[in-house]
């Protein structure tokens, strides 16, 4: 009897810093566990693998109300969430940005290039959407090295047969 390899493969379709991670994290897990990785980047999930947006994810604390604090390193705030209301300040994005980068830094997570580079290092398959880069006009020359190629949802599917799909 012959032992079948277990897939997973990730659907990003959030281009925000904090839903960068996710895929990100249980990817590397499933990497170092022999599961075979396939990542599928569509909508604004695609600006974790687009050149130009790679290096400026953001993470926006207006409407975020699950955003703690003390969480992103701001000491003495009790696990207060940010008041709704404060997210409206010129800067505030960029201030919240700056705090979940810090705190990725401080516990040693890399980037999300340098992430998505180990990834493609350790065997992961990179793919963007068809229907959503031509939404964007964008092509494969956008995209940074490791991303393999441009495919249709159907191929997608098609390509992660037997597969656990986690979406994010």
């Amino acid at each position: 009897m012959t032992e079948e390899t277990r897939k997973v493969a990730f659907i990003c379709s959030k281009g925000d810093l904090d839903m960068a991670y996710p895929a990100l994290v249980m990817g590397w897990a499933a990497l170092g566990n022999g599961i075979d990785v396939t990542i599928f980047f569509t909508f604004w999930g695609m600006d974790m693998i687009r050149k130009s947006r790679q290096d400026h994810l953001e993470i926006a604390p207006l409407a975020n109300t699950a955003m703690k604090m003390s969480m992103m390193g701001v000491k003495g705030a009790d696990n207060a969430g940010i008041p709704n209301i404060l997210g409206m300040l010129p800067g505030m994005t960029a201030f919240a940005t700056k705090l979940m980068k810090d705190k990725m830094k401080t516990l040693g997570v890399p980037p999300i290039g340098e992430y998505l580079q180990m990834m493609v290092d350790g065997g992961a398959k990179l793919y963007a959407c068809k229907m959503s880069v031509d939404m964007m006009d964008l092509k494969k020359e956008d995209f940074v090295d490791g991303v393999i190629d441009i495919v249709t949802a159907s191929d997608f599917m098609d390509m992660t047969a037997g597969a656990q799909i986690i979406f994010i």
